[in-house]
């Protein structure tokens, strides 16, 4: 194991708790993929790997037995696997659960392990080995490498294949999702209690607009949850049908529901031309987005999202602000919706973070990367 000399800033960030590690932590020493010891002024800190991936050069850890991490994550989620409504979650979750680098979820009978750097990679047979003892129900496993490698992005990993496309639950509600396309599944699972609030309280009666909404994921938990009408608004083609497949899922009518395949922005405008209204507008979109018009930024125009849509919000309507943008502070969220409400006032109704099954990593604020706001305007 490779011993690496880190700076008093590393030292210090360690002992709060931070686990991941970036380049500016160590003076010029030359770091390669793998394990090392970390030393600060001759004295053994903590354990760790490297590896580049999205944030950061590696991560610090406290065991490497899998098993171990594995048992007690399945442990921390008991409520989840008791839990007749939903089989649908997250099973373990980077340094929230220990070990940064690697995420399971569980799709019902399935397995989906994702890799966000080349060693955590390399390790994979020795993870996967030991998630199999402690999950010997799991039919089969699905893998996605989120780092840039040249491979597949999506395979067949062990044990059955699943189904092109199968039904998971959510909240009792019938979700469908694949496996083994891409980066997506079909289903943002961070979202479970958002989209739980819809089916209880927060959407019945009213009207709902959804922008960017991927499968209306949204708009079916608004429809279950008495919502008089949906509309489902994304630019993918694709959209349309992965949605309406929803809807009938959970023996849907249609009719009430409606999906457009265009720009949110444009849409935003077509609303306003033709005089929409809506008591209940969720506005959740990537960090980043491009087309062929424009370049978004969640850090720099979620404001512009938010004043558009107080054109088309019903008086005392209500706006689910959302983000999954970890480097965007909830303040600095909060200060880019207060830009989009310039002089109309609202407060807020209530606010969400990541579920308790997304464990995340208490010292470090960008472990807890989803912030959203119920917002109600005020008369």
């Amino acid at each position: 194991m490779n011993k690496i000399t880190i700076n008093q800033h590393a030292a210090e960030k360690i002992r709060k708790g931070i686990a991941v590690l970036d380049r500016r932590d160590f003076a010029a020493q030359d770091i390669s993929d793998g394990f090392a010891s970390l030393y600060f002024e001759k004295n053994f800190l903590t354990a760790a790997y490297f590896s580049r991936q999205n944030k950061g050069v590696g991560w610090t850890f406290e065991t490497r037995d899998f098993q171990q991490l594995f048992a007690q994550a399945r442990a921390q989620r008991k409520a989840y696997f008791d839990d007749a409504l939903t089989n649908a979650f997250r099973a373990f979750n980077q340094d929230g659960d220990g070990f940064g680098g690697v995420t399971v979820d569980i799709y019902g009978d399935f397995a989906l392990f994702s890799w966000y750097n080349p060693f955590i990679y390399s390790i994979k047979d020795e993870i996967v080995a030991a998630f199999r003892m402690i999950y010997p129900e799991i039919q089969g496993g699905y893998e996605k490498v989120r780092f840039e490698s040249g491979m597949a992005v999506s395979s067949h990993l062990f044990g059955e294949a699943a189904p092109e496309k199968f039904t998971i639950l959510e909240n009792g509600v019938s979700y469908q999702v694949f496996l083994n396309d891409g980066l997506m599944t079909g289903i943002f699972l961070d979202q479970h209690e958002v989209r739980g609030s819809l089916i209880n309280t927060l959407a019945a009666g009213k009207s709902m607009l959804n922008m960017f909404s991927y499968t209306a994921a949204f708009s079916v938990a608004a429809a279950m949850g008495g919502a008089t009408s949906t509309v489902s608004v994304d630019l993918a083609k694709r959209s349309r049908e992965l949605s309406e497949a929803h809807f009938k899922l959970n023996q849907l009518s249609l009719n009430p529901h409606k999906f457009h395949v265009m720009d949110v922005f444009e849409y935003f405008k077509y609303a306003a031309r033709k005089n929409l209204r809506f008591d209940l507008i969720i506005i959740d979109p990537p960090s980043f987005a491009r087309n062929k018009k424009m370049t978004f930024s969640v850090a720099r125009d979620y404001h512009k999202l938010i004043s558009d849509a107080l054109e088309i919000l019903n008086p005392n309507g209500q706006i689910i602000a959302s983000t999954n943008h970890a480097g965007l502070s909830r303040t600095a969220f909060l200060a880019e919706i207060k830009k989009g409400f310039g002089a109309q006032k609202f407060e807020i109704v209530s606010e969400f973070r990541l579920p308790a099954d997304f464990a995340t990593n208490a010292a470090d604020p960008q472990s807890d990367y989803l912030k959203v706001f119920v917002l109600e305007v005020l008369s």
